[in-house]
């Protein structure tokens, strides 16, 4: 029986030579993984049950990335846990302080994930690392307090979705443009509990930090996991993350069953925004009318890598943010901190106006450093545009990628770079 590269790798987990949609399978996770926010209620689980070991330390990763440094004493208290957890069961995984990055920039650079892994994780964008033709996928916090001590977890395996992209991207298109492209096209549920398979020339020639983004917001479609096949491009980036693992390389049989395959040709996209409050409100930035803003953001785990922040110095190098406008950015992890040190593009940022904030999540979820107040706008490089989602529920944010996000800061309202 044909399969798709999302039930070859739940086979295998399985141990089980095919799945089928619908089939409720055990699977051996290799790696498990929860932050700031899920961890204490994964931790306390076990506590409440007198769990004293977890099935292997090494396939533990806790990461303090979503209000750290701690911004009052509950988080404080949250990351104590996590650190007191480490230390009782030996889990070298822990980033906190400097070491900390955004997990789902921090666990691939890392050489954590690879291609073939199955990872679940106590976060939803743990969809991310599909980018390296891995199955991952969000769950609960008591879900992950399972999978910790046993090493196991249970799926009902998704029936996939193909998207083939084809055609030539216009200039300051991004893969965010093209992930806010599709789920404006299928909406927030159009791939309910569905395996988004990315594929095409298109999706060939996109840098893994695209990739990375695109995998990022296919839960922002209902999915349960977004993949792509690995490719000599995916093999180089395992590669210099210096992990001794070996891939294990999928890709989906040619008579494969999909749910749906959707054909997208790029070349008639243009820059998207997506508008509040839903990631499906996207429209080309050329059709919007002015919009003010107060904030930019340009991190998250959807866009702080270092392509990112070499989008947004493309555009603000030379330029000041509108002095109405906070820009804020947050590099997705130290390496890439450190890196845009290295290039000069963190001068860029401090001439045109910005601040610099350390490696975290930042305000994507209205948790600090950068809370939106009543009425207030922003457009960020995140991944979700809820209502309340960056702070005040009478705020609004706006979605967009690195080159609009840069070119609206200066501006003083939405806009793309080659209007300013």
């Amino acid at each position: 029986m044909a399969m798709t590269i999302t039930e070859k790798i739940i086979a295998v987990h399985a141990e089980k030579e095919r799945v089928q949609p619908g089939d409720l399978v055990e699977v051996k996770v290799d790696l498990a993984l929860a932050n700031d926010i899920t961890a204490p209620l994964s931790i306390r689980e076990m506590q409440k049950h007198g769990i004293e070991q977890v099935a292997d330390p090494q396939k533990v990763v806790l990461v303090a990335d979503h209000n750290t440094p701690a911004k009052d004493i509950a988080s404080a208290q949250n990351v104590k846990l996590m650190r007191e957890f480490a230390e009782k069961f030996g889990i070298p995984h822990f980033f906190e302080g400097g070491r900390v990055g955004i997990e789902h920039v921090l666990l691939p650079e890392l050489g954590l994930v690879i291609p073939g892994d199955l990872v679940v994780g106590a976060d939803s964008h743990t969809c991310t690392y599909g980018a390296l033709g891995a199955f991952s996928t969000g769950m609960g916090s008591t879900d992950i307090a399972a999978a910790w001590i046993t090493g196991t977890t249970w799926l009902k395996v998704p029936p996939s979705m193909k998207f083939v992209y084809r055609g030539e991207r216009k200039p300051f298109v991004t893969g965010k443009d093209l992930i806010l492209f599709t789920i404006g096209k299928i909406g927030v549920d159009g791939a309910r509990y569905c395996a988004m398979e990315f594929c095409g020339p298109v999706i060939s020639e996109l840098s893994m930090d695209e990739r990375f983004t695109m995998a990022n917001m296919a839960i922002e479609a209902g999915a349960k996991n977004g993949i792509m096949e690995a490719d000599q491009k995916t093999l180089e980036y395992v590669a210099q993350t210096g992990t001794k693992r070996k891939p294990r390389i999928y890709s989906s049989d040619p008579d494969a069953e999909w749910k749906e395959v959707l054909e997208i040709e790029v070349s008639s996209i243009e820059p998207q925004v997506a508008l509040p409050h839903l990631p499906e409100n996207a429209r080309s930035v050329y059709s919007l009318p002015r919009i003010e803003i107060h904030q930019a953001v340009i991190g998250s785990c959807t866009n702080g890598r270092i392509e990112d922040l070499r989008m947004a110095a493309s555009v603000l190098k030379g330029k000041k943010v509108h002095p109405r406008v906070r820009a804020l950015i947050f590099p997705g992890s130290p390496k890439v901190l450190l890196q845009a040190e290295k290039e000069g593009l963190l001068e860029i940022f401090l001439e045109a106006g910005a601040v610099i904030a350390p490696p975290s999540c930042g305000p994507c979820l209205g948790g600090h450093l950068g809370v939106l107040a009543e009425g207030e706008r922003c457009i960020s490089t995140t991944n979700r545009n809820f209502v309340g989602r960056m702070g005040h529920v009478k705020s609004e944010v706006y979605l967009a990628n690195p080159y609009v996000v840069a070119s609206s800061a200066i501006a003083g309202y939405i806009t793309a770079p080659d209007k300013i």
